[in-house]
């Protein structure tokens, strides 16, 4: 049959009429949109200049993936105001996603699902904003799951400042330009919307969780828990209230009762959870003392938890920092009930805390001082007060001894804690030690970063472990993580440093997954599946070994040779005559670097090695992985009988950038380098050779033509103790023991063993 020719001519018009408008539209799409910015987020205008903008686009708008053009137009839809149009597109892709999404968590798609609801409920109803999203959440967010409900709260609770932030930042990069490419435009709808969005139901989203918290669980806010010894214990609990046989508990003791809780994350996925506080925090009583009651008071709680008719006997621990010294306090010797513990970011009294290498830091004198002021303030970190005070003592030469006097506020365990400068019985009551550990037979995980400070203790405890106790079932996973990485989530890039997409992983997930795994009888998570897993920075790959050992195939000994390369001296693989050395002089009595701090990036082009000598290796000509723990031998000679070093390595890019392969640096007391219980000092004047083992572990690939390179330094800072090398006390030396400078020949047949998996 044959078309008729004016219904052919009416087809070839249409035909045409429509290449013609895809031909305008993609032109459009490519034209670049006229644009001013308000100056301020907060300006009265900029909801006008912003759905001015979206309805200029909407028009227009295309996209050949159904999905992606459904969200932005619904972003669209809502920012031009069309509020019933940007809800339906939602709920067309919703449907459009239902069967894929079947099974799987919820995703933030439910915020903006949310959103467009209660807005289209508000301009349909003529409601409030407050009273359309009310309902909307009461309608939606009591039928999810505990877990999808818990997740979805935490998104719709983040801090409305940092949208705020974003957007400015994003009006701020345009402003001076006057227009936009239509992708840009749409990337910026979205930032305007989740501004928008979340200023809107910030306000409401805390009583309406409240409320459905009281349907979902049951609270117990004020738990007194009796020790032996008369102390009384504050707890607080959080459990579902379906269902209603006894559970498995998970436990946080922690002496930081101003953190926020983690019992409700617990309840939300299947546990009681429990937050017991040090002795004297919360509304507890007793004396604030850290770290010397911890292990029978957390086997205290857990006796208790464990004659609960909530509870089914099996209690795990898990937390950070101090919550993680406490689990090991209490593994020193476990109550039946203690089935697992999951550590990250620990403490190890005597080890790292309040001193690393035997290397006393001043932040430990800031921390007792917080922690035990009163019943809830903390420990905020560093703040100007602080670093004052670390310049004021450290230019004013007095022994470190008298810090707390510097700062008018004496301190009595400080200065009990600067009376065991070696790990002697003191220290070794807090946790395990030696044949204890083999005491530790429930399973453990270890959560440690190749950029935290308590990586040192992370090792420790893993180590001493599977040292003593050789059916020791203790998990290690460890990649480019700092010691907030379980409270901010792993993120693209730490400290300047680019993440592997591989190491961008849900570790508080994982965490619960292994307690799953132990507690419930729930599968292993693959990531775990050896004892050491770990990420090999720049391969964008998760290895797995046996023990640290094993990360990598052997070692490379790189000696430190005088000659001179690039900006230091030679780090090279051949050993160079024996009597050749590396000049080095450190005046401890010169204060002029009072200010000086370490680089806050951990990529930059200037080094910074700070009383340090480097030592870098020719460009390479084949990659170089390294996995492991460095170690070395020293030879030198010197004119003290002690002295604080530090190790640390980099990488070496073509471009000139160096990039720290661990953070902070491997830092030891020369005297206690083979011993940390018993000191042995130096011969001064004396030629001699200095074994050491590094206690931080690093794991990267090192590229074709960069270059390996080691700083070797004095340790002289004004945070940390300054040993003057007299070989007394070193908290009791002061600046009038530093008048003669240190002065160290390093010979050429020292070595660095660094761990290679080529």
């Amino acid at each position: 049959m044959k078309t008729p020719r004016r219904q052919r001519r009416t087809f070839a018009t249409s035909l045409l009429a429509c290449w013609v408008l895809m031909l305008w539209s993609l032109q459009a799409s490519a034209q670049e949109l006229d644009f001013h910015p308000p100056a301020s987020v907060s300006d009265a205008m900029t909801p006008a200049v912003m759905r001015d903008l979206a309805g200029r686009i909407l028009p227009v708008y295309q996209e050949s993936d159904t999905d992606r053009y459904l969200t932005n137009l619904s972003a669209l839809q809502l920012v031009a105001g069309n509020y019933q149009a940007a809800w339906d597109a939602r709920k067309s892709l919703r449907e459009r996603r239902r069967k894929a999404d079947a099974g799987r968590p919820v995703s933030k798609a439910m915020i903006y699902d949310l959103y467009a609801q209660a807005k289209a409920i508000e301009t349909a109803d003529h409601v409030s904003f407050a009273q359309a999203y009310s309902l909307t959440y009461r309608a939606v967010v009591p039928k999810l799951s505990d877990l999808d409900a818990f997740a979805l709260v935490g998104w719709l609770e983040t801090p409305v400042a940092g949208f705020q932030d974003a957007l400015q930042k994003a009006f701020d990069q345009r402003r001076a330009k006057g227009n936009i490419p239509q992708a840009d435009a749409i990337d910026l709808i979205w930032t305007y919307l989740s501004f928008d969005a979340y200023r809107s139901f910030a306000p409401l989203v805390g009583a309406l969780d409240a409320e459905g918290d009281r349907a979902r669980y049951a609270s117990d806010d004020n738990i007194q828990i009796k020790t032996p010894d008369g102390a009384m214990l504050s707890a607080r609990l959080v459990r579902p209230r379906v269902p209603a046989e006894p559970l498995p508990t998970l436990l946080k003791f922690t002496i930081d009762v101003d953190e926020p809780s983690f019992a409700k994350e617990c309840a939300a996925h299947g546990y009681v959870g429990v937050i017991a506080y040090a002795r004297g925090k919360g509304q507890g009583a007793g004396e604030i003392v850290p770290f010397e009651h911890e292990g029978d008071d957390a086997r205290s709680v857990i006796e208790w938890i464990a004659m609960q008719p909530w509870s089914n006997g099996r209690v795990g621990m898990y937390g950070a920092g101090y919550a993680a010294f406490a689990e090991w306090a209490a593994a020193k010797r476990p109550p039946a009930a203690l089935k697992a513990i999951a550590t990250w970011a620990p403490m190890a009294p005597g080890v790292d805390v309040p001193m690393t290498g035997n290397i006393f830091h001043s932040s430990a004198y800031r921390w007792v001082t917080a922690v035990t002021e009163s019943k809830s303030s903390d420990d905020k970190g560093p703040s100007e007060e602080w670093r004052k005070l670390d310049q004021s003592w450290y230019t004013s030469g007095r022994p470190y001894r008298e810090l707390p006097q510097v700062h008018g506020k004496p301190s009595r365990l400080f200065t009990r804690w600067l009376n065991h400068p070696s790990y002697d019985r003191y220290w070794q009551k807090m946790i395990p030690y030696r044949n204890e550990f083999a005491r530790v037979d429930i399973p453990v995980l270890t959560i440690a970063g190749y950029y935290g400070r308590s990586e040192v203790a992370a090792l420790y405890y893993f180590t001493q472990h599977h040292r003593y106790n050789t059916r020791a079932d203790q998990t290690l996973l460890i990649g480019p993580y700092d010691d907030d990485v379980m409270q901010r989530g792993v993120t693209p890039t730490l400290r300047g440093m680019p993440v592997d997409p591989a190491a961008v992983i849900d570790l508080r997930e994982l965490q619960y997954l292994w307690f799953d795994h132990v507690l419930k009888g729930g599968a292993r998570p693959e990531l775990l599946r050896s004892r050491v897993n770990f990420e090999v920075m720049g391969t964008n790959e998760w290895r797995h070994a046996s023990s640290p050992e094993t990360m990598s195939r052997g070692a490379l000994r790189f000696y430190l040779d005088p000659k001179l390369a690039g900006d230091g001296h030679l780090l090279s693989g051949r050993k160079g005559a024996s009597t050749a050395f590396t000049r080095q002089t450190v005046n401890l009595a010169d204060r002029s670097d009072a200010s000086w701090t370490p680089p806050a990036s951990l990529v930059g082009r200037d080094l910074q090695s700070h009383n340090g000598v480097t030592f870098m290796t020719e460009p390479l000509r084949r990659p170089l992985e390294l996995s492991g723990l460095f170690s070395g031998r020293l030879d030198f000679k010197i004119n003290k009988q002690d002295v604080d070093l530090y190790v640390t390595l980099y990488e070496l890019l073509p471009s000139g950038e160096y990039i720290q392969l661990f953070d902070p640096p491997y830092e030891f007391r020369a005297s206690y380098a083979g011993d940390r219980v018993h000191r042995h000092l130096l011969g001064a004047g004396e030629r001699q050779q200095l074994l050491f083992h590094s206690e931080r572990l690093t794991s990267r690939k090192v590229e074709v033509g960069s270059r390996l390179v080691v700083v070797l330094g004095v340790n002289k800072r004004s945070d940390q103790e300054i040993n003057y090398g007299t070989g007394g006390d070193v908290s009791a030396e002061s600046i009038a023991d530093g008048k003669v400078p240190v002065r160290i020949q390093w010979y050429g047949d020292s070595y660095v063993d660094v761990p290679a998996h080529r």
